[in-house]
């Protein structure tokens, strides 16, 4: 039967029993997914920093145009300064044109710094605004999202697809406007000292570009294979690396398994790195011969020229012109290589755009309602059917028509065998998940209709995996209530019957908890999520098995912590020791995703139906 956790276990198992092969073969399938008008969506993105970007365009015109000034003056100083046609050397002349030229670099220079810091204020701004963006929309995505993703792929697509186009986003403006700007002057200027020469240069210009684009198209497959890799190892480092990971490696001895899983996806990695940072060095190499052949033959024809008797090619033109031509040239390729980047990371872009492409499943109506607060603790089942996502069409459903009503301030529980859909319920209750079919409602109201903040606000769930952040006691208590004062803290504490033992730690509240909590015990985990429900105070308490991974001692002891929680409020409880919920107000009896009994335990008792079996069973294996 699909269940919420099927998602991630399944993967693991996969891994560990692929290997490499399996690793390269689903990096050689990767192919980015199809995103409609993905270059009007990436420009979208410099959308908010118009003011800068026009500002950079500027300073990039103003340095791309006094670029142009300096081959011109170099001409002058050849044929002027240093060789004039009437002998000697002109000093005065040469100072002055040497003088300028040097006030020109110097000035084209300091405008080329602050464009610089432009650029990278907007890139990185745009690139953080973008890792945001595409996190918040991630924690708005429903449950079922997170158990059939790794965790590992939705960090590195907020890690490394991110990162890899930051480059893209830090210079692709200033690089494309400064350099076609470039290109563009030094063509008139190279056309003004030769148009002849100016021909020669140009005319192997289309072949690069069609080079270009053969090569940008090898790089963007191989850019979304390395991604679909990084992907990988972000997951296994996440999964093997984790308190949780090295304890299960370590107690079966498996540690060089995982090692041997990491190097097995690093060897796909480096394989397809040496890919991407070859597939374009071919073409690089050629444009590369192309320009230090290209003044060779500039030089060749230049004598054919004045050979010819062409009287405007002196020595300070070809000067003027070579220089010119190192000018046209190294842009050209920057443009080049900026084409390449972009259709690299035009792949990583459009992961990026998959994911936040993706429509939450359950999402607030436009009506929405906030919860009723004379009803505030009221739950409905009319009619429930529920199938997880991933369930098959054959499968029975996991709910299957249940119905039953719970008034506020009642303590109800659920019991029955493992996928009977005790669970489901408590998922239901909050719209964790969606019904399928029939009315989940609260307070009176149907869950689809209420504002899920003010559903939230007034739930609380206590589930068997006290989850604790590695932070310290406080601030995981705070989490429930960012505001809480010291003596509420304290009070909570109180309450979950755990004050004590944080008081005995030497930084008390201050103490840090360790990853997952793993600082504490069991028993003192749950009891500090018990305190941190409590310090929520919500009208109605979901406790998800909450003791049945507890020693006898410890569930006691968290057991009067619950209690204690449970007064004045609606309790469901999803139990597998019965003994936790022999004092319900009314027991409800689960199979196979129907309700089959209900009533108290000594009714339950009485009927000697399935509850009785339970109970039978259990005091037999205690």
């Amino acid at each position: 039967m699909g269940g919420p956790g099927g998602g991630g276990g399944g993967h693991r198992g996969a891994a560990r029993v692929s290997g490499r092969d399996e690793a390269a073969q689903r990096a050689a399938n990767a192919d980015a997914p199809e995103i409609p008008n993905l270059l009007g969506r990436i420009l979208d993105l410099f959308r908010p920093h118009k003011p800068q970007i026009a500002l950079t365009i500027v300073l990039v015109l103003i340095v791309a145009a006094i670029g142009v000034f300096p081959p011109l003056l170099t001409q002058q100083v050849f044929d002027r300064a240093l060789f004039p046609e009437t002998g000697g050397v002109d000093m005065s002349l040469l100072w002055m044109l040497v003088g300028t030229m040097v006030a020109l670099w110097v000035l084209s220079s300091l405008l080329g710094i602050w464009q610089a810091f432009l650029t990278a204020r907007v890139g990185n701004r745009v690139m953080g605004a973008l890792r945001t963006r595409l996190f918040d929309h991630l924690q708005r995505m429903e449950l079922a999202f997170f158990t059939r993703t790794k965790t590992g792929v939705i960090q590195s697509r907020l890690q490394n697809d991110v990162g890899g186009v930051a480059n893209v986003l830090s210079n692709t403006v200033s690089s494309v406007v400064g350099n076609t700007v470039t290109v563009i002057s030094s063509l008139v200027t190279m056309l003004i000292l030769s148009w002849q020469l100016t021909i020669v240069a140009i005319l192997l210009t289309p072949i690069l570009i069609i080079a270009q684009r053969r090569v940008g198209q090898i790089r963007a497959r191989i850019a979304t294979k390395t991604q679909e890799s990084l992907s990988e190892m972000t997951a296994i480092t996440q999964e093997s690396l984790s308190v949780s990971g090295i304890l299960l490696a370590k107690a079966f001895g498996r540690q060089g398994d995982e090692s041997r899983r990491y190097a097995d996806e690093n060897a796909t990695q480096i394989d397809l790195q040496v890919r991407q940072q070859m597939s374009g060095q071919t073409f690089f190499a050629v444009v590369s011969i192309f320009i230090s052949v290209l003044p060779a033959v500039v030089y060749v024809i230049a004598a054919f020229l004045i050979t010819g008797g062409a009287q405007d090619v002196t020595a300070g033109t070809l000067v003027a012109f070579t220089t010119v031509q190192a000018r046209l040239l190294m842009p050209l390729m920057g443009l080049l290589r900026v084409a390449l980047d972009l259709q690299t990371s035009g792949a990583l872009f459009a992961r990026i755009f998959e994911y936040l492409d993706l429509r939450p499943q359950i999402v607030d109506r436009p009506d929405a309602v906030t919860v009723p607060a004379d009803r505030l603790g009221a739950i409905a089942f009319e009619d429930v059917v529920f199938r997880y996502p991933d369930a098959q069409e054959s499968e029975p459903p996991t709910l299957d028509h249940v119905s039953f009503e719970v008034e506020p301030g009642t303590f109800v529980a659920f019991v029955g065998a493992s996928g009977a859909g005790k669970t489901t319920i408590g998922y239901l209750v909050p719209r964790l998940y969606e019904a399928t079919g029939g009315v989940v409602r609260f307070a009176g109201v149907d869950v689809r209709d209420l504002d899920q903040s003010s559903l939230t606000d007034a739930i609380g769930i206590v589930s068997q995996d006290a989850y604790l952040f590695h932070a310290t006691i406080a601030e995981n208590l705070r989490y429930a209530k960012p505001e809480a004062t010291h003596d509420e803290l304290v009070e909570a504490a109180r309450g979950a019957n755990i004050l004590e033992t944080i008081e005995s730690f030497p930084l008390g509240f201050d103490t840090v908890v360790g990853e997952r909590g793993y600082r504490l015990s069991g028993g003192e985990q749950q009891r500090l999520a018990i305190a941190r429900v409590l310090l929520k105070d919500p009208a109605v308490l979901i406790l998800d098995e909450a003791t049945s991974a507890l020693d006898t001692v410890s569930e006691r002891i968290v057991q009067h912590a619950l209690d204690a929680a449970a007064r004045g409020r609606t309790v469901v409880a999803i139990a597998h020791r019965l003994s936790t919920i022999r004092d319900a107000d009314v027991i409800v009896v689960l199979d196979h995703g129907r309700i089959v009994e209900r009533g108290t335990h000594d009714e339950l008792l009485a009927q000697g139906g399935a509850y009785a079996a339970l109970h039978s069973e259990q005091r037999a294996n205690a």
